[in-house]
């Protein structure tokens, strides 16, 4: 071999899912990389270019009946070749995969302890438990997680800490790469910066290369020395990140860098849609608000059984909404940003009474929600949507795209099979899934996760309603695609007249999309303002943290 210097190369893969009906080529398309040892590559491009279908080539992850030409070596051994054994070192040992969902490396029924233990010992079985278990607090304390966690299950633990377990379970073997496939996407800043800097520290304090595949530019240019662009299965541009970014050489790439500064673009610059906003706002002030959020609590006890709660005097209480009032005005977007467990998304589905609230109240157009009846809830819920982080957990795999979208009009009665059709279809395109007819027959498994989430806010949508919780709608997107769902939930809100609570993590995205922002930390709300002063003039020094650690494009520049 000639680069004996390289830890991991990847020569002219091509990859092909034949199950794909309807997709024609390769996801993959004659792809060649190098990673040397040490070395942080960061692999970006739009939904569905292949980035992560690379990601799991190179780990021989993918099924059986995938078509894959070309070579992938390690340490200058082919992966193809690796017999069965072989493989499963090489695939803890050698290399960890950290994936965008915790939850496909977690399983619901196991501590957080016993995943630790068993990844230990199944790989280093001359360790004792006790010499296994201190190495696990360790790897756990490295990334924010307190030994006093170690007996609890994931379903206990928020997105951002489920996924820094997931991390924690990669760094365990000491592998010597790491591939992390939108590793924070389910972070907030403060979190994803956190863990960013640990993951690169202990690279380089241990050597460990890392391939980390994402749609965060700004993310990329802060944590990576190389960068590789892929568009259509092809890599189309690579170099130093610097390089990349002061020149780009390929269309795909400028325009990625357009999209990211474009969302990151200054308040009196980037915001053209700050005059329409106002005029909307402000005309509609004189109506009562549409929802009013009262004292509203939500508390879980962490007690593992009847018994101990029985027993117990001094029960441990999570309040993970802990007194929570705030007004949302008719067409307005209000912004909910804060780290990952501060009790955002408890306090979403406790507005939409998905979990009754502990205590407090919610006023839905006048109508106190919180004392209704379940049957009486569901009548108003066609005029309160969700659009959910992973639309995954939203959409059949067994319905067609079709079904899905289609499923609301039907739960509420709203429309016949013949009319549904006409909507569904109208709507598709309104999302930007053309040509419809192709999308309508497709199964959620046969699209990108850019395309599924267009899939979600269509079927919001369809049911007209006046409010729309969104929960991340756009942190698995990368920054093109983000900006098109961006501006077309804009273009969306002034033609259905919607009102968005919008939840994120990304305080850019907040930024470029909000009229007024809350900042959500343990529970509480901290601050509350519109955008501009949240951004120039934050009073909180929580709200001070969160702005200081969000990675920013233009700083690299």
């Amino acid at each position: 071999m000639t680069h004996d210097s390289s830890l991991f190369s990847v020569e002219n893969l091509r990859v092909a899912y034949p199950q794909r009906r309807g997709q024609s080529g390769w996801a993959v398309d004659g792809v060649s990389l190098t990673l040397k040892p040490g070395e942080k590559l960061g692999l970006v491009g739009e939904s569905g270019c292949g980035k992560s279908t690379l990601g799991r080539a190179a780990m021989r992850l993918l099924p059986d009946s995938t078509l894959i030409e070309g070579r992938v070596s390690f340490a200058g051994e082919s992966v193809f070749d690796m017999n069965a054994s072989r493989l499963r070192r090489f695939r803890g040992e050698a290399v960890a995969l950290i994936f965008q969902d915790p939850m496909t490396r977690l399983d619901p029924l196991m501590t957080v302890g016993e995943h630790c233990i068993e990844t230990l010992q199944a790989h280093r079985p001359n360790l004792d438990r006790k010499q296994a278990k201190k190495r696990a607090i360790e790897t756990l304390e490295a990334v924010k997680i307190p030994a006093s966690r170690w007996s609890q299950f994931p379903h206990e633990f928020s997105g951002g800490m489920r996924q820094r377990v997931a991390i924690a379970l990669a760094l365990l073997l000491d592998p010597k790469l790491i591939v992390a496939d939108e590793p924070t996407t389910s972070l907030d800043v403060t979190v994803a910066a956190q863990i960013l800097q640990e993951l690169t520290r202990l690279c380089e304090e241990r050597g460990t290369a890392i391939l980390l595949i994402s749609h965060d530019l700004a993310m990329v240019a802060e944590y990576c020395d190389r960068i590789a662009v892929m568009y259509g299965g092809k890599v189309v541009e690579t170099g130093p990140v610097q390089n990349v970014f002061e020149k780009p050489q390929h269309e795909y790439t400028r325009s990625l860098l357009k999209a990211a500064l474009h969302i990151q673009a200054d308040s009196d610059k980037g915001l053209a849609f700050e005059e329409i906003r106002t005029e909307v706002v402000t005309a509609n002030l004189t109506n009562s608000p549409l929802l009013t959020v009262t004292n509203l609590q939500q508390h879980y006890s962490l007690e593992s059984n009847l018994l101990d709660q029985l027993f117990s005097r001094n029960q441990q209480v999570i309040k993970a909404v802990d007194g929570v009032s705030l007004e949302l005005e008719r067409g307005e977007i209000l912004g909910l940003v804060g780290e990952s467990g501060c009790g955002k998304s408890t306090l979403s589905r406790t507005i939409l009474r998905l979990i009754p609230p502990t205590g407090g109240k919610v006023e839905f157009q006048g109508i106190d929600i919180t004392a209704l009846s379940n049957d009486a809830v569901r009548k108003h819920r066609r005029e309160m949507q969700m659009i959910f982080q992973d639309p995954h957990a939203c959409l059949n795999p067994m319905m067609t795209v079709g079904q899905s979208i289609a499923d609301p009009l039907f739960i509420h009665k709203l429309a016949n099979a013949p009319e549904a059709k006409k909507q569904v279809m109208q709507m598709l395109e309104r999302v930007g899934l053309t040509p419809g007819e192709d999308f309508f027959r497709r199964y959620p498994g046969e699209l990108s996760g850019g395309q599924q989430q267009r899939v979600s806010i269509a079927r919001a949508l369809i049911t007209r309603p006046q409010l729309i919780i969104c929960d991340e709608p756009v942190s698995m997107l990368d920054a093109s695609v983000q900006t098109q769902v961006l501006e077309l939930m804009l273009e969306l809100k002034q033609e259905f007249n919607l009102t968005y609570l919008f939840i994120t993590h990304d305080l850019w995205v907040a930024r470029f999309f909000c009229d007024r922002i809350a900042v959500m930390n343990a529970g509480k709300i901290v601050e509350i303002g519109k955008t501009r002063d949240i951004f120039t003039n934050p009073q909180h020094p929580y709200t001070q943290q969160l702005l200081q650690a969000a990675p920013l494009l233009a700083r690299t520049q």
